[in-house]
């Protein structure tokens, strides 16, 4: 669905600072290198350090926009907004005029996590509860935030709020996990002061929110991981001036992405972020990205950092996860949810096998043994197979209720523009 952008360009009477169409480096803003024109800078065009060079598996370099500046029609249906886009200009605008993440700033107050958090499909989870119980449940960004009409969902706001939703009472934790396709979160940021989403679900009751997840596609132009970069932090500042307690998401594609990321992480003491791990669904994708970025994390972020680590089932990746960050870490998935109505369950090697039980006993069963493994209960199996098949089944966000894509995969649908009053730039 594409909205028609009424925002207009980037600071008015202002130099415009953001990329070079083409992916120009060395008349690019956000350009670190040397051999960058020194009249970008005397002109007050330069907005970086953020970028170094082109990425080359981008695959949108070739597009016609990026060809001749003359021709204008595909951008209303492209899916990125990369350098060559003709409205890039309304999209800095929309976040602030800036890449940078040095005037973001919020607070988080005090909050007891478990080691694990079950998330549920969006039924309630009273019955499950009520066999295993656990201090903190998690619901996904769409079954809150409709992706058919990009509306709240009613049963949120009515009486009782997330707690009466999720069937949970109120000395438990609510969590809503603000991940999705790209279509729920791009509708969401468009909407969410015209609609006011962030506020309506700050008068939902819930205790912690993971701020939705803008996309950080290894096939994307750095124009794009650069905005989205910002949009990670920007919208959780939102939900924190609304009186949510909110992660920020935090997404990478390279080192100098990492280490901006630990320097906000240090200038604003954040105590603690959330990084979504289901979108690396393959094994390379996993050794390529995900492994590299949360072993850098784990050395080099403040060692007070608590990390909220959505993930899927494979119980290796999770092993590694908890290695890495012992004491520090909780973990969200809805992996049992979902395997309990698929009639599967967790079994003693850590893989999830085929069972006839009822779905909460189902649940049960692979919850406990997950939660003992995470919390250290019980030792992690000492034969599970190595992270190297393509088995779906033991890949990330795997089942049919998955909430994500992977980081090379192709974005579904076009990106939709900011709407008139959506963005940084009018709140």
């Amino acid at each position: 669905m594409t909205v028609f952008l009424g925002v207009p360009p980037a600071g008015a009477g202002e130099p415009y600072r953001g990329p070079a169409r083409g992916c120009d480096c060395r008349n690019c803003g956000f350009y670190a290198g040397d051999d960058l024109n020194p009249q970008v800078r005397e002109a007050g065009r330069w907005d970086g350090p953020w970028c170094d060079g082109t990425n080359s598996s981008c695959a949108y370099c070739g597009c016609a926009r990026a060809e001749n500046p003359l021709i204008q029609g595909g951008c209303a249906t492209c899916s990125v907004r990369c350098s060559s886009r003709i409205d890039y200009a309304a999209w800095m605008a929309d976040v602030g005029g800036t890449c940078s993440y040095d005037d973001i700033a919020f607070t988080q107050p005090p909050l007891h996590l478990p080691p694990l958090i079950p998330q549920t499909d969006g039924s309630s989870a009273a019955p499950f509860d009520a066999v295993l119980p656990f201090d903190a449940w998690a619901m996904g960004l769409r079954r809150v935030f409709s992706p058919e009409t990009w509306r709240l969902m009613p049963k949120f706001e009515a009486a009782g709020g997330a707690h009466a939703a999720l069937g949970i009472n109120d000395n438990q934790t609510a969590v809503l996990v603000g991940y999705g396709t790209d279509p729920v979160v791009e509708a969401f940021w468009s909407r969410r002061t015209r609609d006011r989403l962030i506020e309506r679900i700050a008068e939902q009751g819930w205790d912690l929110v993971l701020a939705p997840n803008y996309s950080y596609y290894a096939n994307y132009p750095m124009a794009e991981l650069i905005l989205n970069g910002r949009r990670n932090l920007l919208i959780a500042e939102e939900f924190a001036a609304a009186g949510v307690t909110c992660a920020p998401n935090l997404y990478w594609y390279r080192l100098r992405d990492l280490q901006r990321l630990r320097r906000w992480v240090e200038d604003t003491e954040i105590p603690l972020v959330a990084v979504n791990l289901q979108t690396f669904r393959t094994a390379q994708d996993w050794m390529d990205y995900a492994l590299p970025g949360i072993t850098w994390m784990s050395y080099e972020f403040p060692p007070t950092t608590q990390f909220v680590f959505t993930t899927g089932g494979q119980t290796t990746r999770l092993q590694q996860v908890l290695e890495l960050f012992p004491g520090r870490c909780h973990i969200v998935t809805q992996k049992p949810w979902q395997t309990a109505a698929h009639g599967e369950v967790l079994d003693e090697r850590g893989k999830w096998v085929p069972a006839y039980a009822r779905p909460v006993d189902a649940f049960a069963t692979s919850a406990r043994r997950l939660r003992d493994w995470i919390s250290g209960d019980t030792p992690w199996p000492t034969d599970q197979a190595p992270d190297t098949s393509e088995d779906p089944r033991d890949l990330e966000a795997d089942a049919p209720d998955t909430e994500d894509e992977p980081i090379d995969g192709t974005p579904d649908g076009p990106t939709e523009t900011p709407s008139e009053d959506s963005g940084a730039a009018q709140t």
